[in-house]
């Protein structure tokens, strides 16, 4: 996959294609992977699980990496992709996946949603993005939504959801916000498996700093095959398949219309947790997710 390849796919008259079917099943593979990650957690300790993913997902990035005939890397990109990967797929993996086995999945799906705003935010903060009058009410509207939410996991019983977990995600959302906005100025000149390839080994290294007594306490013996089938699920599936194409929709019909169709996930998060994991929404969540996407659709229409 090359990122410089002109978007043959793009056009107000855009027939829909092999892409936006690609898009939906991204949506669904990362809307079923927060009760996947939930479930992983439960059978295998966290960080265990976490580095496992990971570092399957290292793997097979690293895989495609070689086979893609990608050009060298300059040293000064290479240092800075895997100090990025140490935030966006280190930092971000480890509170994602803490914040999801402390909370419910339908809240870590929600509370994700809203980091589109969050990027707005730091981008105008940064002088890197303008955000005008739709763009301030959306972030605001997103939010309250997540206000909602966290609350919300004060007044369920333990065992459903923690603020605790919450306020993991919500620390999540932000550090993700903030690697996509440091991450865009290489994303915008290197080839898209090379940036993925990198990022995850620059990630999977801190995480398995973190993750190595764990992993080697695990009981990986006595694992259930569910257990080994929600860890590919989540490595390969959520962290490399599905990132292909996310890629390949911004290629061929830009990011805007490709982010569009991350919209689903919630949907997907909430319907598949409530029938898998028995977590039965709430209006909590009905509030918070009217409140979230309505403001996510308000920040990506400023322009």
């Amino acid at each position: 996959m090359n990122a410089s390849v002109t978007p043959v796919e793009g056009g107000g008259g855009r027939r829909w294609g092999l892409t936006d079917l690609l898009l939906v099943g991204m949506a669904f593979i990362w809307g079923i992977n927060y009760s996947v990650v939930k479930y992983g957690t439960q059978v295998v300790d966290p960080l265990a699980f976490n580095g496992a993913r990971t570092l399957l997902a290292s793997v097979a990035l690293c895989v495609a990496f070689i086979f893609s005939r990608a050009p060298r890397l300059s040293r000064r990109d290479l240092l800075m992709l895997l100090l990025l990967g140490a935030l966006g797929n280190g930092l971000y993996q480890y509170l994602f996946v803490e914040g999801i086995a402390h909370s419910r999945a339908g809240n870590a799906a929600l509370m994700l949603a809203a980091a589109p705003a969050f990027v707005a935010l730091i981008g105008r903060m940064r002088g890197v993005e303008r955000v005008g009058t739709h763009g301030v009410i959306g972030i605001a509207l997103s939010i309250a939504g997540i206000a909602v939410i966290v609350f919300s996991g004060s007044r369920v019983g333990v065992g459903e959801s923690t603020m605790f977990g919450d306020l993991l995600l919500l620390a999540g959302c932000l550090t993700w916000a903030l690697y996509n906005v440091l991450l865009k100025p290489y994303a915008d000149r290197l080839d898209s498996v090379q940036l993925s390839a990198v990022t995850m080994v620059g990630g999977t290294i801190v995480l398995l700093m973190a993750a190595a007594p764990a992993m080697l306490n695990a009981p990986w013996g006595s694992l259930p095959p569910t257990g080994w089938g929600a860890m590919v699920y989540s490595g390969l599936g959520a962290l490399v398949l599905a990132y292909f194409f996310w890629y390949r929709g911004v290629r061929l019909i830009g990011p805007t219309r490709t982010a569009m169709y991350g919209n689903l996930q919630p949907v997907v998060a909430l319907l598949f947790a409530w029938a898998a994991l028995g977590e039965t929404p709430t209006i909590y969540h009905a509030v918070g997710t009217v409140l979230i996407l309505g403001g996510l659709l308000l920040t990506r229409s400023q322009g």
